[in-house]
């Protein structure tokens, strides 16, 4: 068994080596010839970049239910909510149509908009749009978990009221009247800051601040857990009653990292879209927001890493059976659900704990076994 110092260490040894990994190794990388052997194609590098977005995504869910005790079945919506803030400043940034010689979406054009909607005209300057991936999504976990811990919800009806909110918010943005692009949402992005999105110096730059991102999240988790504030909040996944007998608002405490969690997920989504190119309601759908919690729980759901791990094996694991196996990857993906509830509570990260633990009771079994044995009349 290793020490907490030792624990510490070997922690941010692996830290550090994703660090050097994400922001130094692959993006050099993605500089060399395509005939070398080491060479990391912008497409790979995207693919990577929006893997990381998912494992921070998987963080901020894991934050609310493995150290809050809060399951949230609409995280998504947050994470869809970041994606659509940014995506409406680089719509505009698209530039005239050439068909219809208009500066509006080409959604607008074919709904037949002769004007830009009073809504979407802030979303012209960067600032106001980057500052909307924070306040959009933080103000509706703010509301929504006010009236919802106000009200003592929690447990399963709290999930279903989450999957409810998503389902509700889906359903809003696919209609074309709520001028958001409907069906076929937001696409075709040229630019970000002045930047074409389709270089190579501009992927890698967004596949590094995916990265920090990553990291960033991780390290303030750390942190977070370590504080009191910390402490009360994995309280209050253990036994609410007994904190709020302690004095503590349990309702704050628990709004605080509602309305976190979602500004984390909102961050994570704003830089998921760049990198796909494109973002619509189907990031909405209810059955997605199940999916990041089978990320969580694969990885091992109230452990730093292990929504990392998760995300990231499952998401690799989705790429391989739906190039190989499309037919049967949702029974895949329930299967290996089945298995983690049924023989890994504690997901990957929890494996070595388990194998153990298991070694520790054959051999007090054995040693049971031995001993009458040996005994002598």
């Amino acid at each position: 068994m290793l020490s907490d110092t030792s624990k510490q260490r070997v922690e941010w040894g692996i830290v550090a080596l994703v660090a050097m990994i994400t922001l130094i190794l692959l993006p050099w990388f993605n500089t060399f010839s395509e005939d070398s052997a080491l060479y990391v194609s912008s497409f790979q590098l995207r693919v990577w970049g929006k893997y990381l977005c998912f494992a921070v995504l998987a963080m901020s869910l894991n934050l609310l239910w493995g150290y809050t005790g809060l399951l949230c079945l609409g995280q998504n919506l947050f994470f869809a909510l970041g994606g659509y803030a940014l995506g409406m400043h680089m719509m505009l940034m698209i530039g005239p149509d050439p068909v219809y010689n208009s500066p509006l979406p080409d959604f607008m054009d074919f709904q037949g908009y002769a004007d830009l909607p009073a809504h979407w005209v802030p979303f012209e300057s960067f600032p106001f749009a980057a500052f909307a991936i924070i306040w959009v999504p933080g103000l509706l976990a703010f509301i929504f978990g006010f009236l919802a811990f106000r009200s003592r919800i929690k447990g399963v009806y709290f999930s279903i009221l989450t999957q409810a909110l998503t389902y509700a918010a889906c359903s809003l943005f696919f209609r074309n009247e709520f001028t958001f692009g409907g069906n076929n949402g937001f696409t075709d992005f040229k630019t970000l800051l002045g930047a074409d999105l389709r270089s190579e110096a501009t992927t890698r730059t967004i596949f590094m601040c995916s990265a920090v991102l990553m990291i960033g999240v991780y390290l303030f988790i750390g942190w977070l857990l370590k504080t009191k504030f910390g402490k009360v909040q994995q309280a209050v996944r253990d036994s609410e009653n007994r904190v709020r007998f302690s004095g503590y608002s349990t309702t704050s405490f628990k709004l605080f990292i509602f309305t976190l969690c979602g500004i984390i997920a909102a961050l994570a989504g704003a830089l998921y879209v760049p990198q796909v190119g494109a973002i619509n309601p189907s990031l909405m759908r209810t059955s997605y927001g199940l999916d990041i919690v089978v990320w969580v729980a694969v990885g091992g759901r109230g452990t730093k890493y292990g929504p990392v791990i998760g995300a990231i094996l499952v998401n690799l694991l989705q790429s391989y059976c739906t190039r190989h196996f499309a037919d049967y990857w949702m029974i895949i993906l329930g299967a290996l659900f089945l298995i983690v509830v049924l023989f890994m509570p504690n997901g990957i990260v929890g494996l070595p704990a388990q194998f153990r633990a298991l070694r520790e009771k054959w051999t007090k079994r054995q040693n049971e076994t031995i001993e009458p044995a040996t005994e002598t009349p």
